[in-house]
């Protein structure tokens, strides 16, 4: 898995679908650390008022949307870096940690064939990724090719770890 995730998004184009730079962004980026500071987090703009009445909030927000661009920004104060050892480790760790899960939830269907204990891997990697995907495309305009490259990328990330999982363990 974390051998395909790699591969997938530092050399083919899959991590970077959908994804756009904005052009001349020095005066965004200094508006930014003017208003944001050290405060990493995660923002979504227009701001919505998130006290009071409920009703009125979305009322207001409705018409902020309408009136105003919209989107949501991850963003971290400067001294960032891209690669760190401790991020390959992070997501070298998850990726262990669902292959584990996986050969664990295969171990209790024990399908008989090799083809069916794929098969169900594979649908545990549809699963995954339809779980968060769909929604952040759905509720938070995520680009639709960015959500369909990153599905794929969990998707077949989920299958290269079934070819193994499969073959290593025992039908019933």
């Amino acid at each position: 898995m974390f051998a395909w995730a790699s591969i997938a998004r530092m050399v083919l184009p899959l991590g970077e679908l959908g994804i756009r730079d904005i052009p001349d962004d020095a005066a965004l980026l200094s508006a930014m650390h003017s208003k944001l500071g050290s405060a990493s987090g995660f923002y979504m703009f227009p701001a919505m008022v998130r006290e009071g009445d409920r009703s009125a909030a979305m009322t207001a927000y409705s018409q902020k949307l309408a009136a105003n661009p919209s989107g949501l920004l991850i963003y971290h104060p400067p001294g960032g870096q891209t690669l760190t050892p401790g991020r390959l480790g992070t997501e070298f760790l998850a990726e262990v940690a669902q292959a584990l899960l996986l050969a664990w939830l295969l171990a209790q269907t024990r399908p008989g064939s090799y083809g069916s204990r794929l098969g169900f891997i594979a649908i545990c990697g549809l699963l995954a990724a339809l779980v968060t995907n769909i929604s952040y495309w759905n509720w938070y305009g995520f680009p639709g090719s960015y959500t369909a490259a990153y599905m794929l990328t969990q998707a077949v990330g989920f299958v290269a770890a079934g070819l193994v999982i499969a073959k290593i363990n025992p039908a019933r």
